[in-house]
């Protein structure tokens, strides 16, 4: 959190139905100085999308819709990639041809001000007239790629409308929220903001400061539901249960399995061999057990949220701003839950030596002095003098405890940068230079 200026962060976490871990850390408002607490008020952006999917498979569940129902059955949607139809499981599992059209990012940095382009989509129906134009843009036929795709799943909220007579919120809070007791869990602004525990969201700026934005309103089933950390728990111990909470049948165990059975291969990685299912995230191998999950940001707030059912164990982890993957916390803590070392994951040895390598470097004598920054995945060596700043961006091959390779381009050469690391001393090989961190 010091280092990536988040201002709180919130965790819980179940075991066996039991809230064995429940902490804020941080400033929920920086302003006031007002500490984080569990029941602190974040938005958890994308994990709506599991909610969105758990809707569509109690309405397949009463009969009312198929996932094997093609869309244009329930909304005016007329494309067909390579002339087949989109169905709604298509669009559950971010597979239905269409690349993202990055709605939602210019909604979300056009209503923080942080970009100049502005979609003022409001309604479902707005997002279609926004989409009646891509037919030339689609890149696969229905179920054979997997394209992120925020588009989507506000169609699916659309359809849910269409299918039960009520609007998608009101429906999510009927048929998910009341039942699961998660009485402080919101879509609306005026009842988020007349909350006592609400985070004040951020941006962090290029110099390191806290910019206060507002919500962006407007989202909906792709990622517009706000929560807290404990009614969250509630969800998970749901989930745990295979659709049982409290006694009570939000769904059957039949359709927590659909939503969980690996559909497509997602192309980004936590821990390896990640797939999507419905509105989840399948890793199949921590330690040695299988984790679902799915994280979520809307640039001011992030989250993540993730079970293991043979342990029945599950951990949520919120924040006010993005910087720093929630969904490595998450893992963290699952690992210490599950009696095992998360440094031993490459995920934290990558970070690890990450961190090591990050400083200043000297030739000899000092005669060129150069930084080293970790951006994210990425190392830059910047190089700045009274006439100019340079930076070259180092992209990883080899990341192990005593030896770093990265490659970086020169002139159209590709050309490699090395790391050697023993005890404090680390050393850098860069063009014709060797150059050392200074303590």
């Amino acid at each position: 959190m010091s280092k990536t200026k988040i201002p709180s962060v919130a965790v819980s976490i179940i075991k066996d139905d039991e809230m064995v871990y429940s902490r804020g850390f941080g400033f929920k408002d920086i302003e006031s100085g007002l500490p984080a607490t569990p029941r602190t008020l974040y938005g958890i952006g994308s994990i709506t999308k599991s909610f969105t999917a758990l809707a569509i498979m109690q309405l397949e569940e009463k009969d009312l819709l198929s996932v094997e129902d093609p869309i244009d059955k329930y909304i005016p949607f007329s494309i067909e990639p390579f002339g087949e139809k989109v169905r709604i499981w298509h669009l559950l599992t971010h597979t239905s041809g269409i690349p993202s059209l990055a709605y939602a990012v210019a909604y979300i940095r056009g209503r923080l001000g942080l970009s100049e382009c502005w979609l003022p989509l409001s309604t479902a129906e707005d997002i279609l007239s926004f989409m009646s134009k891509c037919r030339d843009w689609v890149a696969a036929k229905p179920g054979e790629k997997f394209f992120y795709l925020n588009e989507g799943y506000a169609l699916l909220g659309y359809i849910i409308e269409k299918v039960s007579g009520l609007k998608y919120e009101d429906y999510v809070k009927k048929n998910i929220l009341e039942p699961l007791g998660m009485k402080r869990s919101f879509f609306g602004k005026d009842e988020v903001e007349s909350d006592p525990d609400v985070a004040t969201f951020y941006v962090v700026d290029k110099s390191g400061n806290h910019v206060p934005k507002k919500f962006p309103y407007g989202i909906t089933s792709d990622g517009g539901l706000i929560s807290n950390t404990i009614d969250m728990c509630h969800y998970l111990s749901m989930f745990i249960n295979q659709g049982k909470y409290d006694g009570r049948e939000i769904v059957s165990p039949d359709k927590i399995g659909e939503m969980e059975k690996p559909r497509i291969k997602v192309p980004y990685v936590l821990l390896g061999g990640e797939t999507y299912g419905y509105g989840l995230i399948i890793t199949p191998d921590i330690h040695e057990h299988k984790l679902v999950w799915h994280s979520g940001s809307v640039l001011v707030t992030t989250s993540f949220a993730g079970y293991i059912r043979d342990k029945r164990l599950g951990v949520v982890v919120l924040a006010n701003s993005s910087g720093y993957s929630l969904s490595k916390l998450g893992v963290y803590a699952l690992s210490l839950l599950l009696g095992r070392d998360p440094e031993k994951l490459d995920l934290f040895k990558r970070e690890k030596v990450l961190d090591k390598l990050e400083g200043k470097y000297s030739t000899y004598k000092e005669t060129m002095t150069v930084e080293v920054l970790c951006k994210g995945e990425f190392l830059t060596i910047n190089i700045r003098d009274r006439l100019t700043a340079m930076e070259i961006i180092l992209v990883p091959e080899k990341l192990e405890e005593d030896y770093a390779l990265f490659y970086t381009l020169m002139n159209g050469y590709r050309m490699p940068v090395e790391f050697y690391i023993k005890d404090k001393e680390v050393v850098m090989f860069y063009e014709r230079y060797r150059l050392v961190k200074k303590e």
